[in-house]
């Protein structure tokens, strides 16, 4: 099994290499692979040493997956390249998450979708990922209508300028900035680019994408994603109103019995999900679960994840080792 991992010198990329190797992913050879300007360079993989690769020797080396985290541009061109020589492609960024060819995956919901025949596969945005593994079991029971989620999103969404900057500004240093304004002590309600509809492109994919995973255009979502000063997890506050109506014990109980996902709510000891407790974990943890008294049939939660383990690198990972299970490549 020869896998190559794009954007191997990346954040995502980095986290990536990490749970290959906590997975033990059957490899038996390992490209790492980037852009020029890090072809050379050197990482370590389970103890050895590998030179870094540029894209068309990955592509000659025809590897049996490629999965990449390598910004939507080099995606768009390359990902073809790779599946022409029989790759399959897991991608990262959103150049193909809404392209109506390409199957969006989370695997514990919807692989069974996937074919050898699939070969660009979309990995969904972080928030939308653990967003739909808590909401997906919910809908099967009660049917949504609407959700309404604000985000708290961590700076390593944007990557290492981002998590620099927030560093320079702990230190008192003047620096480079990932953002229009200062990230520290502050709440930007501005992750991505704004969209004519005044929506940003990040509020617009948790918009779509849940209803592109479930295959249902029934339900609606309505989001509001801001970026904090945590340099690790994303949080959800999350409003979901039902067709049918629930028990809160039942609500617990669907949850409790989803892989993937812990519920953490026991206000008596103030335990409910933060990013410091979700860091370096795969689970998707689910709390303060309580009615919205406002209106029938309506359920408050806050979701929190690790972004760059199950909101990116882990999903991706979890999707190839489906594909390698079922004998897909």
């Amino acid at each position: 099994m020869k896998i190559a991992v794009v954007g191997a010198t990346g954040m995502v990329g980095e986290v990536m290499l990490k749970v290959l190797e906590e997975r033990n992913f059957p490899i038996t050879e390992l490209l790492l692979v980037a852009s020029e300007r890090s072809v050379g360079k050197e990482l370590s993989y389970k103890g050895n040493t590998y030179k870094v690769i540029g894209l068309s020797d990955a592509v000659a080396a025809k590897p049996e997956i490629a999965i990449f985290s390598a910004g939507g541009s080099t995606s768009l061109e390359w990902a073809p390249k790779f599946a022409e020589v029989g790759t399959t492609v897991i991608d990262n960024s959103s150049a193909w998450r809404m392209d109506q060819t390409k199957k969006l995956v989370v695997p514990e919901i919807n692989a069974k979708e996937l074919t050898k025949d699939d070969k660009i596969i979309a990995n969904p945005n972080c928030s939308t990922i653990q967003l739909v593994m808590a909401l997906a079991p919910l809908h099967k029971q009660y049917k949504m209508k609407r959700v309404v989620v604000s985000t708290y999103q961590s700076i390593s969404g944007t990557g290492v300028k981002a998590v620099q900057q927030l560093e320079n500004e702990l230190a008192g240093v003047e620096g480079e900035m990932a953002y229009p304004y200062p990230i520290n002590r502050n709440a930007l309600p501005h992750c991505d680019v704004f969209e004519e509809n005044g929506y940003t492109k990040e509020e617009m994919k948790l918009a779509r994408e849940p209803q592109k995973i479930l295959n249902d255009k029934t339900f609606a979502v309505s989001a509001t994603a801001v970026r904090i000063p945590t340099s690790g997890g994303h949080s959800e506050s999350v409003n979901v109103q039902f067709e049918n109506d629930f028990t809160l014990a039942d609500i617990r109980r669907i949850l409790n019995d989803t892989p993937g996902v812990v519920v953490q709510d026991n206000p008596d000891t103030n335990t409910y999900p933060m990013p410091i407790y979700a860091h370096d974990k795969d689970d998707v943890f689910v709390g303060r679960i309580r009615r919205d008294e406002s209106q029938p049939n309506t359920l408050n939660m806050w979701i929190v994840a690790d972004n760059l383990r199950k909101g990116a690198a882990t999903n991706a990972v979890q999707i190839a080792e489906y594909l390698v299970e079922n004998n897909l490549v």
